[in-house]
């Protein structure tokens, strides 16, 4: 095939025979109509391959051939066109007849005037098709034996060869819709003419879109038919060349398969990472890739670490198997302390470890060393150094002679006894549940590292590569709990979803020792409120009320420590129970329905 214009390749393409691979014959620049933000340019180079999959009618350009004006039709445009043979009309019936000898048609000839004709038998109204069959004598003179077709039935009119148009030749048929018109081959250059509108004759210019692929192109490319460009078939000769199209990851989900899917990762987003999984640093150009499907089920659940100068965040998937562990024993914090009080259950403890009251806000706090035993009362609040209320847990130091008083039922608890201990603690603060949908992802070089990938997060630019995808052994061991960088995590709580949860943390303000002292305790305190909420813990109202003592101590078989008050270590305070209770665990899934 010699090279001809993209429109006029696309004018006489049977669309039938889509998909077709073109050359380019020479290159052009064009602003890209493809589906991207801006409208990036788009460049065919001299000796590119395009691959059109789909032609598609934008508008019809009409123009008046006698004057040049134009006008715009739309494709669902309703009227109906007849063809002209020729691009001249004729002033009588003689010269039409007279032009067609000289073409050597032979008769009939199909016409119409752009008048009404005005006879003795009839009225024959402009534009109505007029088929002239035969020259003869009718009263003495030579005239044109013409048929109307009507409704009913043929009518013959002898039109003398004087009468005046002007006439137009046009082929027979009944007329056609635009499409019609548009897509027969042997009328793309004739005139038309169409009583809908206001021109007696037309030419009728197509703009047409031109959908391609091309090589190593993501997107669809949208070429206008009037692109200034040369281009030439080749599919005979391309039935062997594989147009490579990348594609992301959220299309790979939104094609639902076939899984699983063997790709290569040709660019990866930019910006910061998300997760801090091993798996991230795998991911980079090169890395071949095996998609086994999306993850079930879609939800979970972002979590924070509390209690520690530096939070870290985890996203844990709804596949989760794992248990929370409840350890009525062992108390990290006075928190935990708190959720293992029981009402009219006497709960005694004895301290592990060391633990400094200097800089408590609360007046009521003193010092803990190793063997302290402690009776635990209830909660309540406390004024704080700067006049605002704290949660504080309420316990009862236990003296040597504590069996001795505990014979006596109805004794009074002293305050001089009385110690406060602030909550504020470590642990896990299940925060929001997620819906969106995860990709299924292993590594060809390890097929045993499996991971999910949130598309809409990390949107992987990748490639279909040769090979078959690597299957582990067995169900897919995913990783089901992913650790967030501190970037997306917050990104995630300025979602839609997350309108209702606080604000990150603010920074520091540079002040003091004694300042920054007691900004810590503010924010452990406000901390404790947070997950004293979520956790449903009764919290009570300064009363100063005591639990009933209803059961005795009976497993004090801690021995009495010596109490060297001084240079004690500034650490946590871990208390134990003396209690030989079982540990009870909870359903992780159990867990998040009742915090969620």
């Amino acid at each position: 095939m010699e090279p001809v214009s993209l429109h006029s390749f696309v004018c006489t393409l049977d669309l039938a025979s889509l998909p077709r691979v073109l050359r380019v014959c020479s290159g052009v620049y064009f602003q890209g109509s493809i589906y991207e933000i801006s409208g990036n340019e788009c460049c065919l180079s001299t000796g590119d391959l395009i691959k059109v999959t789909q032609v598609r009618l934008q508008k019809v350009v009409c123009e008046n051939p006698g004057t040049g004006q134009t006008m715009e039709i739309t494709p669902d445009f309703h009227g109906y066109f007849s063809p002209l043979t020729g691009r001249q009309s004729y002033g009588t019936l003689e010269e039409l007849l007279s032009a067609a000898t000289q073409c050597s048609k032979t008769l009939p000839i199909c016409f119409m005037s752009t008048h009404r004709i005005t006879t003795e038998a009839r009225v024959v109204p402009e534009d109505q098709p007029l088929k002239l069959e035969a020259v003869e004598t009718y009263h003495g003179t030579y005239r044109a034996r013409c048929v109307l077709d009507t409704e009913t039935h043929p009518f013959i009119l002898h039109l003398p060869l004087s009468q005046k148009g002007p006439f137009w030749e046009w082929k027979p048929g009944a007329p056609r819709p635009l499409l019609k018109a548009l897509q027969d081959p042997a009328l793309s250059n004739l005139l038309f003419t169409c009583p809908t509108l206001p021109w007696r004759t037309l030419i009728l210019r197509p703009q047409y879109e031109v959908q391609a692929i091309m090589h190593m192109r993501r997107t669809i490319v949208k070429i206008p038919s009037s692109l200034e460009v040369d281009v030439e078939d080749v599919t005979s000769s391309s039935q062997h060349i594989h147009f490579i199209q990348p594609l992301l990851l959220s299309e790979a989900l939104a094609r639902g398969g076939p899984f699983p899917l063997c790709m290569e990762i040709l660019e990866i987003p930019e910006g910061p990472s998300i997760f801090l999984s091993p798996w991230a640093g795998s991911l980079h150009k090169g890395q071949k890739l095996c998609i086994h499907g999306l993850a079930s089920p879609p939800w979970r659940v972002l979590v924070s670490t509390k209690g520690r100068k530096i939070p870290r965040h985890f996203m844990v998937s709804g596949a989760y198997q794992g248990k929370l562990r409840r350890r009525p024993r062992e108390f990290p914090t006075a928190y935990d302390l708190l959720g293992a009080l029981q009402p009219g259950q006497p709960l005694r403890v004895v301290a592990t470890k060391d633990c400094e009251g200097e800089g408590v806000e609360s007046p009521g706090f003193t010092s803990l060393a190793v063997g302290d035993r402690l009776e635990v009362l209830r909660s309540g609040q406390a004024h704080g150094a700067e006049g605002r209320d704290i949660d504080v847990l309420v316990c009862q130091r236990l003296s040597d002679k504590a069996e001795e008083e505990e014979e006596e039922e109805n004794e009074d608890v002293e305050d001089d006894d009385q110690i406060l201990l602030p909550l504020y603690f470590s642990g896990l603060r299940l925060e929001e549940k997620i819906m969106e949908p995860f990709l299924v992802v292993s590594l060809n070089s390890n097929p045993e590292m499996c991971f999910e990938i949130p598309p809409r997060w990390l949107d992987l630019t990748v490639v279909e590569a040769e090979g078959q995808p690597g299957q582990p052994a067995g169900p897919l061991p995913v990783a089901t709990v992913e650790e967030l960088t501190d970037a997306f995590y917050y990104s995630l709580r300025r979602l839609p979803a997350f309108k209702n949860q606080p604000p990150p943390p603010r920074p520091p303000k540079s002040q003091g020792l004694s300042g920054q002292k007691k900004q810590s305790n503010k924010e452990k305190s406000g901390q404790s409120s947070e997950l004293l909420e979520l956790q449903q813990a009764p919290l009570l109202k300064p009363k100063m009320q005591t639990l009933p003592r209803n059961a005795k101590d009976s497993s004090n078989t801690y021995s009495k420590v010596s109490g060297h008050r001084k240079d004690r270590r500034h650490t946590k305070s871990i208390i134990e129970d003396g209690d030989n209770d079982d540990h009870d665990y909870e359903e992780i899934l159990e867990q998040f329905r009742n915090t969620l």
